[in-house]
């Protein structure tokens, strides 16, 4: 899925969610898609891996956004959920196409 070439709102956090994630590695977007997993698996995005997972991606990542910046860390966590959704539904038009 990273072949991508729609600029659809978000798509650059899903970009490199899915490229963290395919390396092992649980960056802010990785975990992102992680939370978006079910939907996002609907419209046909692979996701790997699919163990060795956070138990609870959306605390896993409050918590490194709060160790970045406690005082911005709830404004931030909304604010990459409203684009994460964004791209979602972006994604959902095109597939009804």
């Amino acid at each position: 899925m990273t072949d991508l070439k729609n600029s659809l709102p978000g798509e650059d956090l899903v970009v490199k969610g899915l490229q963290d994630l395919s390396k092992g590695i649980f960056s802010i977007e990785s975990l992102l898609i992680l939370i978006g997993a079910p939907r996002l698996r609907r419209l046909g995005v692979s996701i790997s891996p699919k163990k060795n997972l956070p138990p609870s991606p959306e605390h896993a990542l409050y918590a490194r956004l709060q160790g970045e910046n406690a005082k911005s860390a709830h404004s931030r966590y909304n604010s990459l959920i409203r684009r994460l959704v964004s791209f979602e539904r972006a994604l959902e038009r095109i597939k009804k196409k």
